[in-house]
Order: structure tokens, then sequence, then C-alpha cells
């Protein structure tokens, strides 16, 4: 191989490996106020949601777990982040207005606040996607794709 595949297969590699979800300690979880359990958490998702939502009043929007404690260690530029998990799975349509496949999203909150959303409607990256299929299924809604 070419030094120049080969310095791209290392730096896929690399990117592949900076978006797993790191293993987080019973220590770490410990060591942070997740603040009481929100109970207006639907209704905090789903105005978050209407403002990002391509057709808001038909988008399907499936809330597949309560909420429980969760922390996402940092992992390269990714933040910190520790709350009440949620996941949700969403089927909206694109601009063109054709029904989308559904996805899975990860959403933390805080005292009854949204405070990081894994893999959003209205986000990109490679990170986001991946961190919300581990996520739920963490939290017992594991996503398949069909």
């Amino acid at each position: 191989m070419s030094p120049r595949v080969l310095t791209l297969v290392a730096a896929v590699s690399l990117l592949l490996a900076a978006c797993q979800a790191a293993k987080v300690s019973q220590e770490e979880m410990d060591s942070v106020n997740y603040g009481p359990q929100p109970v207006h958490w639907k209704d905090e998702i789903q105005g978050y949601l209407k403002l990002r939502l391509k057709d808001p009043t038909n988008a399907i929007v499936e809330f597949k777990t309560e909420p429980k404690q969760m922390f996402q260690k940092q992992v390269g530029l990714d933040p910190q982040v520790h709350g009440w998990a949620v996941c949700v799975w969403i089927r909206d349509r694109n601009k063109a207005g054709q029904w989308q496949d559904t996805f899975p999203m990860t959403v933390f909150l805080r005292n009854e606040k949204i405070v990081h959303v894994n893999n959003p409607p209205d986000g990109y990256g490679p990170a986001g996607p991946l961190y919300a299929r581990e996520q739920c299924k963490t939290l017992g809604a594991p996503f398949k794709d069909k």
C-alpha cells in the first residue's frame, strides 16, 4: 500500500475509535449531580423537536424509555455530559416531503431542561448517531436498522 493510503486508513481508524462511547466507571457516575428526576420531560423534548423537525405535526416520535441517570465521558472534542437520559426514535419527512428512515436520538435533561442531545434532527457529524445507538441500547431500547 502507498503511504497515502496507509495515512488515510490510520486517520479513519482513529476517527472511528474516537466516536466509540467510552466505558464509564461507577465512581465517575457517582461523582456528578444529576438533579431530581424530571417530571415534564416529554413536554420539554416535544418543544425541542417542534423547532427542529421538518414536519412536526406528522412526524412519528416514540419515547422508547423513561429517564435514567447516564454519564457520557468526554471523548476527543465531544463534551462530558451527565443527566437523566431518554431514548427517542424519530421518523420525519425530508425537505422534499418524503418520509425518512427512523433514527435514534438520546436526550440528556437536568433540572427539567435539555442539556445535551445526541443525534438531533438538525445535527451533523459521525459521533451523534453512534452515541445515540449505544446509549439507547444501554437504556434498554436497542435500535436496529431495517
